[in-house]
């Protein structure tokens, strides 16, 4: 690796999702110094990760020349490690390969960061890369919230447990909110809503993962921009036995037909909102539906957990929407979490607290920041 100098102390992070590419280059101190947004991508018909390899040439040449390299490492967000990821990894030949096997435990995300991994290794051949997983953060979820009610061959020979995602926003939600409350990580128990196109739940006890609202993949749980969610395990062989669909095609519709966008025809809670506003039921519902789902878990993990430090919104949702974060925590005085309507409605931006005085746990905002929260965990290995 090349030695620290004005010139090579930069870090570059690549959060690619799945219609989303984003760029942020860090200096040696971990400040974000640039930072580019690709959207839109979408599925241009091609192999997956096309369209985000063309993003990345494009972001990457528009950079200002001070920040075009070289870099002394280069970060992946990568959705899925299976069972054999659980820490930030060195991408060489061997790991590629790797995540190209597990790719269909994330159709939507896998394919295309071992793409963006790859063009990239093309254009900085002699630079350090990493892999940074999303499903780290869960990897020691407790037996009872891991793993599925199936024969245990289903979990030891096919890899069948649940894993979790939104790790590296989750951690650094919890690293974060330490360090607004002066509390060591260790400390605290939280429930974190990490709220966008996905979205999901995590417990913490004692600064840990201990219940997740994702599964095997990403499908499960909230409903989503996109994404069904929690649904009956039966449904599926109903589509295709009934609907007349290929198990491609039930995959395609749960995955991108569904949720926000199968209810009410838009995923964005923007529109949704406004449609609301026009007198829409069926976008009245999707939002209920929404809503219901986060409750749902946030009064299993409220009860799972026993004491609650605070209860933090991140995400895009999750950051901006005043609307959602008041009907989450509509009523929930009585369980320990009293929101400050007002300073939930004020235009604030930054780590905030929404609780009122006299609120038993906490109610934070914490800005989403997968890229700071890769580099972060890349320093500390290097």
């Amino acid at each position: 690796m090349t030695t620290d100098g004005p010139d090579n102390a930069r870090w570059l992070a690549i959060n690619a999702g799945s219609s989303s590419l984003k760029l942020a280059i860090f200096d040696a101190s971990g400040n974000r110094t640039h930072a580019v947004t690709a959207e839109d991508l979408g599925d241009g018909g091609g192999p997956p990760g096309v369209a985000h390899s063309h993003a990345l040439d494009e972001l990457l040449t528009a950079l200002p020349p001070g920040e075009t390299g070289p870099f002394r490492g280069i970060a992946h967000r990568v959705v899925h490690g299976g069972d054999r990821f659980a820490a930030p990894t060195r991408i060489d030949p061997t790991v590629i390969d790797a995540l190209h096997e597990i790719e269909p435990l994330a159709p939507l995300h896998n394919p295309i960061a071992a793409a963006c991994i790859e063009r990239t290794g093309q254009r900085f051949p002699d630079t350090p890369q990493y892999a940074l997983f999303d499903t780290a953060f869960h990897r020691d979820m407790p037996p009872e919230a891991r793993d599925y009610a199936l024969p245990a061959w289903c979990r030891d020979e096919l890899g069948i447990r649940r894993y979790g995602f939104h790790g590296l926003s989750v951690a650094h939600a919890l690293r974060r909110l330490a360090e607004a409350t002066g509390h060591p990580p260790a400390r605290l128990n939280l429930i974190v809503l990490h709220l966008g196109n996905g979205a999901s739940v995590t417990a913490i006890r004692g600064g840990r993962s201990v219940a997740t609202s994702m599964g095997m993949t990403p499908l499960e749980g909230l409903v989503m921009g996109t994404r069904a969610g929690d649904i009956d395990p039966a449904i599926p062989g109903v589509l295709e036995r009934r609907g007349g669909l290929s198990s491609d095609e039930v995959d395609h519709l749960l995955n991108h037909e569904s949720g926000l966008l199968g209810l009410c025809g838009s995923r964005d809670m923007r529109e949704i909102h406004d449609a609301i506003d026009r007198g829409s039921d069926e976008a009245s519902t999707a939002l209920a539906m929404y809503i219901h789902r986060i409750r749902h878990y946030l009064g299993g993990y409220l009860v799972n957990l026993g004491r609650l430090d605070a209860l933090v919104f991140t995400g895009g949702v999750g950051e901006h929407d005043v609307v959602v974060r008041e009907s989450v925590c509509e009523g929930l005085g009585v369980m320990g979490l009293a929101l400050d309507v007002n300073a939930n409605r004020r235009d604030d931006t930054g780590v905030r607290a929404l609780h009122q005085p006299h609120s038993p746990a906490g109610i934070w905002v914490v800005p989403a920041d997968e890229e700071r929260e890769m580099i972060r965990q890349i320093q500390e290995i290097d």
